[in-house]
C-alpha cells in the first residue's frame, strides 16, 4: 500500500507539474522592454526602500566582509573570481526581493522578515539554489585551474601584481582570453535557465527541470530582448563590484525587483494565482 501511494503521489506531481507547464504561453517581447522592467523595478524598489535597500545592503556589507577576509590571509587576487561568480547565485539571492514585487503587485504588507521567508521557503527553490552553488563552485575550480595553467603553480600574487600580469603578459592575456570565454559560457548558462525560473518556481508547484525549460523557452523567443536584459545585468553588477560593493545597495535591489517584472512580461497566464 505505501508503494502505491507514493506511486501515486508522485503521478500527482506530475500531472501538477504538466498542468503548470501547459497554461503558460511564453511571450515574444521587444527589443526595448528590458527598460520597461527595470522602470518597474525602480518604481518597487522606491515604494518600500527599507526592505530593497536592506537586501542591497546585507550583500554589500557581505562583499566588502569577504574582501577584508581576503586581504587578511594574502588572496585578495580571488576576489575578481568570486565576484564575478556572484553573477552566477545572483538569482537565487534575489528571491526575497522577487517576493517583495510580488507583494507589492497584491498590495499584501511588506516586510524584510516575511519576504526573507517566504522567498526562501520553498523545495523547489532549494533544488534550484543547490544547482546554482554548484555552477559556482565549478567555475571557482576552473578559474584556478585556468590560473595554474597559464601562470604555472605558484601562490596567487598581490592583486596589483596579478592584474599587471594579466593585461601585460602574454600568458596573462591568453588567460583573461579563455577565463572571460569559460566564464561567459558559464554565465549564459544560468542565465538562460534562472532568467525566470527563480520566480516561476515562487510561485508555482512546478520542479526545476520544467522551471528551466520554461525560462530556456523564454529566451528563445525573445533573443534579443534577453540578450539586453543580460547585459543590462552584468553591467549593473559591474558598477557595483567597482565601487567596492558599495553599488550593491541601489543596483543589486533594482534588478531582482525588475526580473520580477520580466517574469510577468515574459509568461502571461490566464487565471493567474501569484
Amino acid at each position: 500500500m505505501r508503494a502505491a501511494a507514493t506511486k501515486s503521489g508522485a503521478a500527482a506531481k506530475r500531472r501538477t507539474t504538466r498542468s503548470v507547464a501547459s497554461v503558460y504561453a511564453v511571450r515574444q517581447v521587444p527589443f526595448d522592454a528590458p527598460y520597461s522592467w527595470l522602470a518597474a523595478g525602480w518604481r518597487d524598489m522606491w515604494c518600500v526602500p527599507r526592505v530593497s535597500l536592506a537586501y542591497g545592503a546585507i550583500f554589500a556589507v557581505a562583499g566588502l566582509l569577504l574582501m577584508m577576509g581576503l586581504t587578511h590571509v594574502g588572496l585578495i587576487s580571488l576576489i575578481l573570481v568570486l565576484a564575478a561568480g556572484f553573477v552566477l547565485i545572483g538569482p537565487m539571492l534575489a528571491a526575497g526581493l522577487y517576493e517583495t514585487s510580488r507583494r507589492l503587485e497584491k498590495s499584501e504588507p511588506v516586510s524584510l522578515a516575511s519576504t526573507l521567508r517566504t522567498g526562501f521557503s520553498k523545495l523547489g527553490l532549494a533544488h534550484m539554489g543547490l544547482l546554482l552553488m554548484l555552477i559556482y563552485l565549478a567555475w571557482v575550480e576552473i578559474a584556478l585551474l585556468l590560473f595554474m595553467l597559464f601562470m604555472g603553480p605558484q601562490p596567487m600574487p598581490p592583486l596589483d601584481v596579478f592584474l599587471s600580469n594579466l593585461l601585460l603578459t602574454p600568458r596573462g592575456v591568453g588567460l583573461l582570453i579563455v577565463g572571460s570565454i569559460v566564464g561567459a559560457a558559464l554565465a549564459a548558462t544560468v542565465f538562460a535557465i534562472s532568467a525566470v525560473a527563480v520566480p516561476l518556481l515562487m510561485t508555482e508547484p512546478v520542479d526545476v527541470v520544467t522551471a528551466a525549460r520554461i525560462s530556456v523557452e523564454a529566451c528563445r523567443k525573445s533573443p534579443e530582448a534577453m540578450a539586453l536584459w543580460a547585459a543590462l545585468i552584468a553591467g549593473a553588477m559591474v558598477l557595483g563590484f567597482v565601487t567596492l560593493f558599495v553599488g550593491l545597495v541601489v543596483t543589486f535591489p533594482l534588478i531582482g525587483h525588475a526580473t520580477w517584472h520580466a517574469y510577468r512580461d515574459l509568461l502571461p497566464r490566464k487565471g493567474w494565482r501569484g
